[in-house]
């Protein structure tokens, strides 16, 4: 009985002996402090990748696949993606694509979407999935406004820019006559309707374009007979490098100012050196290529040319939702959790990420730059005063 007993008991040693050493060759997936695997989460990136509107776009895209190549080679494992969702700037396109992002159930946040007009048309459905947000570059105001918990703004809002505009317009330029021209976007309109705010009785005209529009002669017209001497053009640079162009042709040589929507590479180059020269745009960013840390340098060693507008801020905005995972947030929920008491600095920009109740950015985490276009290139980069 003993000896049977003995050998029984041998054999059970044998087997654990053999699970053991199972147990310890099988690979571990990484997991949060609280236990849970992270391996495969996704984020999406929403925005306009492809067409006119994607210079203002794409830097941003790559900046948040450089965060997200990073913190994969630093864990092993992890093997979070970007899953990219190209709007191509448009609202009609918006709807399918936020309802595509919310059906993925590993994507747990989202950077974007990076206009207002597909804000205005993506962000309910986010909000009625839960999926958290966290725009880059969209500014309209009354984002912040339409009771959605998802919503977060990583930058500065036009109720800061559109003011700024107007005070470069009258400190700066020394503009007595303005003429304000939007294209009647969200973005847009929303923009000059603050611009105006601060120009007031400075305005001799005011005029509209539309979405692809190619023909400005109109309102050309109507700058030169109002005898402004500036023109404010509050859109996107599909349509404001063709109007420029064909401003300075029918004889305007005034002050032409926009806002973050016409500060992209395309801007300069359709529009053509020597007619965009002396323009000026503005940014609720800095200038990428003074980015701290590291980041201008890898970001070129990656994709072999400096970082574009937005490109570190989305890098930025890219890490607070992969700080969340590291922390175990890794539903919609646990990470809509988490932004809402985020505090920390980004380690591109400097800015420190926080957000108030209503999605905005603490006020005091808030610049505005102006960019004059010189030598076809956006130079001489200067933050605006608050007030």
């Amino acid at each position: 009985m003993r000896q049977r007993l003995a050998r029984v008991l041998g054999g059970v040693a044998i087997l654990a002996l053999v699970a053991g050493g199972a147990a310890a060759c099988k690979k571990e997936e990484p997991t949060t402090p609280g236990g849970s695997t992270v391996s495969g989460l996704k984020i999406g990136f929403f925005g306009a990748l492809t067409g006119d509107a994607a210079g203002l776009v794409t830097p941003g895209k790559n900046g948040a696949e450089l965060a997200i190549a990073e913190y994969n080679a630093a864990n092993p494992g992890a093997n979070v993606t970007l899953v990219p969702f190209d709007s191509q700037g448009s609202g009609d396109k918006a709807a399918p694509l936020a309802t595509a992002a919310v059906a993925d159930e590993k994507i747990i946040g989202v950077v974007g979407p990076a206009f207002s007009g597909e804000s205005e048309v993506a962000n309910p459905i986010f909000d009625k999935a839960g999926l958290p947000i966290i725009t880059q570059s969209a500014t309209r105001p009354s984002l912040n406004s339409k009771g959605w918990k998802i919503f977060h703004r990583g930058v500065g809002n036009d109720l800061s820019q559109g003011p700024a505009i107007g005070r470069y317009l009258k400190d700066v330029a020394k503009a007595e006559k303005v003429f304000l021209v939007d294209d009647q976007s969200a973005y847009g309109t929303g923009l000059r309707d603050e611009v105006e705010k601060v120009v007031g009785a400075a305005v001799v005209g005011k005029d509209k374009v539309t979405e692809k529009q190619v023909e400005f002669g109109p309102v050309v017209t109507a700058v030169k007979n109002s005898g402004a001497t500036a023109v404010f053009y509050g859109g996107y640079t599909p349509e404001a490098a063709p109007f420029l162009k064909q401003l300075r042709a029918g004889g305007f040589k005034g002050t032409f100012i926009g806002g973050d929507g016409l500060y992209d590479a395309n801007m300069l180059s359709v529009t053509g050196k020597a007619d965009v020269e002396g323009a000026v745009v503005t940014c609720p960013c800095g200038p990428a290529t003074a980015a701290k840390g590291n980041f201008v340098a890898d970001f070129k060693a990656k994709f072999g040319t400096d970082p574009g507008v937005y490109a570190d801020v989305a890098y930025d905005l890219t890490k607070v939702f992969l700080e969340g995972f590291k922390a175990g947030k890794t539903t919609r929920a646990d990470m809509q959790a988490f932004l809402g008491t985020y505090n920390g600095v980004g380690t591109a920009t400097g800015v420190t990420y926080k957000w108030e109740a209503n999605g905005e950015l603490d006020p005091a985490q808030v610049s505005i730059w102006a960019f004059v276009a010189k030598d076809g290139a956006w130079a001489n980069p200067t933050q605006l005063p608050k007030s």
